[in-house]
C-alpha cells in the first residue's frame, strides 16, 4: 500500500523537517542572523509546528517505548510558536535549532526503518 501511514511514516516526516531546518540554518551563527532573515525564520517556525503535528500522529505505544525523546518539550515548542506567534522568543528558537534538533534527529533516525 503506497499510502500506509504508520509510526515510521510520521517519523520520517519529522526527520525530514528537522533535516530541512538543520540544512537551511547551517550557516546561521547567531540569533540575530536568524531573526534578520524573516523568510528563513518563518520557514523554521512552520517546520517546528509540522514536527509537532506529526508527533501527535505517532502511536502512544511508540512514544512510551521511546521515553528518551522529549515528546512533551516538542509539543511545548509548538504551543509557544502557535500561541505566541509574532512574540516568540527567538533565542529559544535559535537554541532549539542549533542544540536540540541535531541531538533529536540523531535519536529519531535510529527508529526509522
Amino acid at each position: 500500500m503506497d499510502n500506509f501511514k504508520n509510526d515510521n511514516y510520521y517519523l520520517k516526516k519529522i526527520v525530514n523537517d528537522i533535516d530541512f531546518i538543520i540544512e537551511h540554518t547551517k550557516d546561521i551563527n547567531t540569533r540575530a542572523e536568524l531573526e534578520k532573515d524573516e523568510i528563513l525564520l518563518d520557514s523554521v517556525l512552520f517546520r517546528l509546528i509540522q514536527i509537532s503535528e506529526n508527533l501527535v500522529k505517532l502511536t502512544e505505544d511508540f512514544k512510551i517505548k521511546h521515553k528518551e525523546v522529549p515528546w512533551r518539550a516538542i509539543k511545548g515548542m509548538r504551543n509557544r510558536v502557535i500561541h505566541d506567534y509574532g512574540e516568540v522568543d527567538i533565542e529559544i528558537v535559535y537554541d532549539t535549532v542549533k542544540v536540540n534538533l541535531p541531538e533529536l534527529v540523531d535519536i529519531l533516525k535510529k527508529f526509522c526503518q
